[in-house]
């Protein structure tokens, strides 16, 4: 074997090692993508890249839940975030990050804005839907229920500040040993 020919077998199981350390769940999986809400369809490319990550990932059984999230999310973002002052830019579309990060028992989802208002997380009801009978209804609050969808269907939803302005709400799904 000539040296040309050992620094190409060299080049090419250093990538196999590299995919192979891509695709061990141990080692975590991460995603990211920007978009910028200039189209109808921003919602729907967020659902996409997540469900095709999550597959790719093998968690196809948390798909269902985590395009919903992400829809809540970002449709959020679409209909109610207005950028700060110091990201303001004349004509420009806003922002929109869609953050995907599992590791070995846990799925997080992070959707950032150029907003810094936090976000009104809605409190864990007091009052049971079962104990209202015919008048659950009247337990939905009035704003805030694509927040309180995913609070039921997430185990953790926080929010966290961006610099130089914006915030990140966050969810985290646990996997029962999955990954």
């Amino acid at each position: 074997m000539n040296a040309q020919q050992s620094k190409h077998r060299a080049n090419t199981l250093g990538a196999v090692s590299s995919r192979e350390a891509a695709q061990d769940p141990s080692t975590g999986h991460f995603r990211a993508l920007t978009l910028f809400d200039e189209s109808t369809s921003t919602v729907c490319a967020a659902r996409n890249m997540v469900s095709g990550c999550l597959q790719d990932w093998g968690l196809a059984h948390v798909v269902d839940d985590a395009r919903l999230v992400v829809s809540e999310l970002v449709g959020n973002v679409v209909h109610h975030a207005v950028p700060d002052d110091c990201l303001t830019r004349p004509g420009a579309a806003r922002r929109i990050d869609v953050l995907v990060k599992a590791w070995p028992g846990w799925l997080f989802i992070g959707v950032a804005d150029e907003d810094s208002t936090p976000p009104d997380l809605p409190a864990r009801e007091f009052l049971s839907p079962e104990l209202a009978g015919d008048f659950s209804e009247a337990l939905l609050p009035d704003r805030g229920r694509g927040l309180l969808i995913i609070q039921r269907l997430a185990d953790a939803v926080w929010w966290s500040p961006r610099e130089p302005g914006g915030k990140t709400v966050w969810c985290r799904f646990d996997l029962d040993g999955t990954t």
